[in-house]
């Protein structure tokens, strides 16, 4: 089972990727649902960690497949 170490180490690292090989996609990092909080005082948990790791994957790997479909194969 993750925990929300693991979580934050995961998120930070593929941000750093994103940054780093893929500059062009850091203007959506703040602009993610998962980043806006519905709430003043947003929890932050497991669940919440999860979802946005996954979306940052997702970005990820979406941005990759539209502009480099030979990494597809």
């Amino acid at each position: 089972m993750e925990t929300e170490k693991d979580l934050n180490a995961k998120i930070l690292k593929i941000t750093m990727a994103i940054l780093e090989k893929y500059p062009e996609l850091s203007e959506y990092l703040g602009e993610m649902p998962v980043t806006i909080p519905e709430t003043k005082i947003p929890e932050i948990n497991i669940t919440n960690l999860r979802a946005y790791y996954d979306s940052l994957t997702s970005i990820l790997e979406n941005y990759i497949l539209e502009h480099n479909p030979d990494s597809a194969k």
